[in-house]
């Protein structure tokens, strides 16, 4: 079987467009809170987070996803007006330096997005597929902007309990679960062409379970909205690296660099438009290689 050749989308952002599937597009992740599972707590201070997303855009980022509240298992709640003052200072900062960045605020309150949304920020990622904050798609509507749905399957603290899933559940469930989303954000004013859709790896999904949707993720296709996917420095990456590399791995960034590249590359043959990754410069690599393999098919 060959790659999967993507289909191409104009996707309608808050002031532009961006085309999506011509090439694959790099987002550079940057959490500023103290507890996120990879960068948290380096880029609290505003200053340098302006700083790191300077260079990502540098490194090759085609755009920017900001997130001021950690969604790992465990991780502090913060309020809305705590999440706002972790991110709008950086909103402004990098704006300020380069007017043109089309930023992402990743929330899943209605209150955050607004904000983020008067302070320039092109599209909002719910992690939550509006499922957390039964004001958010009132909120995309009311400022059209472009807009990532997830799926997650329960909340962070309720994952480590959930039953398992077969392997050949796992994608129907991310892709019944995704078209249920997308249809609840249409029916709430949010226009189709402003959606993109994320299979959520490791949101409800353990470990091994990610495998199987990542094998058959070109079917998620089928709904018929770009792809973005999230697999950098994830947990399931580590989980093989330690379990078919035992005693070779030793430089724990190093080796989740490498694992996010390959995973990433893997998602864009499988039909993702758009990765998510902390790492941008080597992704920017790699994904530009897969674009190649799928241009000569």
């Amino acid at each position: 079987m060959g790659f999967v050749k993507r289909p191409v989308f104009d996707w309608r952002l808050r002031t532009r467009g961006m085309r999506l599937g011509e090439r694959t597009l790099v987002m550079g992740v940057l959490n500023v809170t103290p507890d996120s599972f990879s960068d948290g707590g380096l880029y609290l201070d505003s200053g340098r987070a302006v700083e790191r997303a300077l260079q990502m855009l540098d490194d090759g980022a085609a755009l920017l996803d900001l997130g001021g509240e950690s969604t790992r298992p465990g991780a502090s709640v913060v309020s809305s007006a705590e999440e706002q003052d972790r991110v709008l200072p950086v909103i402004e900062g990098i704006l300020k330096a380069r007017p043109e960045t089309v930023i992402s605020i990743d929330t899943y309150k209605a209150a955050t997005a607004q904000a983020c949304l008067g302070a320039g920020c092109e599209i909002v990622n719910d992690v939550s597929g509006f499922l957390w904050d039964e004001g958010m798609a009132a909120a995309c509507a009311a400022e059209p902007c472009g807009v990532v749905m997830m799926h997650t399957r329960g909340r962070p603290d309720e994952w480590r309990g959930l039953p398992a899933l077969e392997p050949d559940a796992v994608l129907p469930l991310v892709r019944d679960g995704l078209r249920d989303r997308l249809a609840a954000a249409v029916a709430g004013g949010v226009a189709a062409e402003r959606v993109v859709l994320d299979p959520g790896y490791g949101f409800g999904k353990v470990m091994m379970e990610n495998y199987p949707l990542l094998a058959r993720q070109d079917e998620l296709l089928e709904l018929g909205r770009p792809l973005l996917v999230g697999l950098s420095r994830k947990s399931f990456l580590r989980r093989v690296l330690e379990r078919e590399l035992e005693g070779l791995v030793r430089e724990r960034d190093e080796d989740l660099t490498t694992a996010t590249v390959a995973a990433c590359t893997a998602g864009v043959l499988s039909g993702a438009h758009i990765v998510r990754v902390h790492d941008v410069k080597p992704v920017v690599a790699a994904v530009a290689f897969a674009d190649a393999v799928l241009g000569a098919g």
